[in-house]
């Protein structure tokens, strides 16, 4: 028997947030699964081709997964000739990073998706409530410690 109020699963902040990630992702995993990404490798593409970033270890930190995560992706990227892995030092420490004309195709193509899921959802918030929601997303993030393995 429990001593403590019982949970309140439907009044949990954690499930709503949960929940509501899982159905803004629905559409959207379906849409780059269909050109051959993940939600992770459309995010180094961004990294790559948008931001300029380079360096895995940038990468890493601009997606916010793990550096051993982002060395999978980007081997995986590389195979599936999304990226271009250059070895900038003659022992193979330091690698470049850039983006292919496929992976520069598929980014486009992913971010036209992103573009109208993002739509459908801020639709729903007026312009002050997504500021707000945006703004107590990144206070909940706060403080938390290391990046994520994966995303």
């Amino acid at each position: 028997m429990l001593s403590e109020k019982p949970y309140l699963l439907h009044a949990s902040i954690g499930y709503q947030l949960s929940k509501t990630a899982r159905l803004q992702e629905r559409g959207f995993e379906t849409e780059l699964k269909s050109l051959g990404l993940t939600r992770i490798s459309w995010c180094i593409l961004l990294a790559v081709h948008i931001e300029s970033l380079r360096n895995p270890s940038a990468i890493a930190d601009f997606v916010g997964i793990d550096r051993t995560a982002t060395s999978r992706a980007l081997t995986k990227m590389a195979r599936d000739g999304l990226v271009e892995r250059h070895e900038e030092q003659s022992d193979g420490r330091r690698a470049s990073v850039q983006a292919t004309k496929l992976g520069r195709i598929r980014l486009e193509k992913a971010t036209q998706s992103a573009r109208k899921n993002a739509a459908h959802f801020e639709a729903k918030l007026s312009g002050m409530e997504q500021e707000a929601l945006r703004s107590l997303l990144l206070k909940l993030q706060s403080g938390e410690g290391s990046p994520l393995p994966n995303l």
